[in-house]
């Protein structure tokens, strides 16, 4: 890929943040492209498959170096699905690929499969096993990486569903992890189910929602004081970036008259939210949105929006995600509507909450760990 540098010179993150040192491709996107070009260059039509590619690099790579058609791509944020549509349209190459959700029409007969390697261990075994499920017994599996993100544990997770499984010569601090020989007694252990005796509560994940079917710390902060929540009249709620739909279920069944819109950029995400909600015998109330800060729902629609917001845009360190959630809450929110957001309290956010949304106040606080609650203006 070194001879193109001007193909990823054009490729873009939008609608995603952007910012100076934030990128839409990295060395592993070009060392899997170049370890996979023998095996690409042998693939029978329609038999590729392309997971987690940020921006649609890989997908670009496949689609205009190596001229494949027919390419089945798994995009598990909706930013980044966004992005590789709009780098197509600008490069010309919509109509190489399809879109689809983890699934077997994903994979089925998938001869060659290139994916940007999770950070979540979880999230690389229910891609793993799906792959040995569902595509060639004569697949090859191409997962790279940045190396500080690499660990030997993704290798033995690799090995739960292949036989054969190796790793490349590193470049640019960069890896691809090898896997092929799919094994034939593989079962599918997702989406996970994890019991909250503490609150009555059973969640509900796959792979790739952030802490799993567990209970983060931040959530744990903010479930314990939605007893303080007195928005009247109360009937429209968000949880805004849902992950496993924790919030959305326990706020649910606490109040037996609203109804919540579970929504997040993550389709695994969203799945997880309404798996949780039916778990929970909320499942009537409680709908799925995948959505990039509910820039789809109208103005002034909810009372009260729920927000543990990421402190990450993908592996770097940046606000710009709450930020933008932030300004998505008070968007939607009523006159009198509340925001309520859980977040590391060195942070600092009460004057972009207050900019965002209106008033802001601690509720509840620990060694970590702030809720604030901000009131849109009436």
């Amino acid at each position: 890929m070194s001879d193109t540098p001007e193909l990823f010179d054009r490729l873009r993150r939008f609608p995603d943040v952007e910012a100076p040192n934030l990128f839409a491709v990295d060395a592993a996107d070009r060392l899997i492209l170049d370890e996979a070009a023998d095996a690409l260059a042998a693939a029978p039509a329609g038999t590729v498959v392309v997971i987690g590619d940020h921006y649609g690099a890989l997908t670009a790579g496949v689609a205009l170096v190596h001229g494949i058609a027919g390419v089945r791509v798994h995009q598990d944020p909706l930013t980044g699905e966004l992005a590789l549509a709009n780098n197509a349209r600008e490069l010309g190459f919509s109509d190489a690929f399809t879109s689809h959700g983890l699934d077997e029409e994903l994979l089925s007969g998938a001869r060659v499969v290139l994916m940007q390697l999770p950070r979540s261990l979880a999230e690389l075994a229910e891609i793993a096993q799906l792959i040995a499920l569902h595509a060639d017994p004569a697949v090859r599996v191409y997962a790279g990486g940045r190396d500080k993100h690499i660990t030997p544990a993704m290798n033995k997770v690799l090995g739960e569903s292949f036989s054969d499984v190796s790793a490349s010569r590193g470049r640019q601090k960069s890896r691809v992890l090898k896997a092929s020989e799919p094994k034939t007694d593989v079962a599918i252990t997702f989406p996970m189910t994890e019991r909250l005796d503490e609150f009555d509560l059973d969640v509900v994940a796959h792979g790739a929602v952030f802490a799993g079917a567990s209970l983060d710390i931040g959530t744990r902060l903010l479930l314990e004081n939605l007893g303080k929540i007195a928005v009247d009249p109360l009937s429209d709620v968000i949880d805004l970036g849902c992950g496993s739909g924790i919030l959305a279920a326990a706020i649910a069944r606490k109040f037996p008259d609203v109804h919540v819109i579970a929504t997040d950029q993550s389709s695994a995400a969203v799945a997880s939210a309404l798996a949780t909600a039916t778990a929970n015998g909320v499942g009537d109330r409680v709908s799925g949105l995948r959505d990039d800060a509910v820039s789809s729902l109208p103005s002034a629609s909810a009372d009260l929006v729920l927000l543990n917001p990421p402190f990450h845009v993908g592996a770097a360190v940046h606000t710009g995600g709450a930020l933008k959630m932030f300004e998505a809450a008070g968007r939607v929110l009523r006159p009198g509507g509340e925001l309520w957001t859980v977040h590391n309290a060195h942070l600092g956010y009460r004057e972009p909450l207050k900019a965002a949304v209106g008033p802001s106040e601690a509720m509840a606080k620990n060694a970590k760990f702030i809720v604030m609650k901000s009131v849109k203006p009436s």
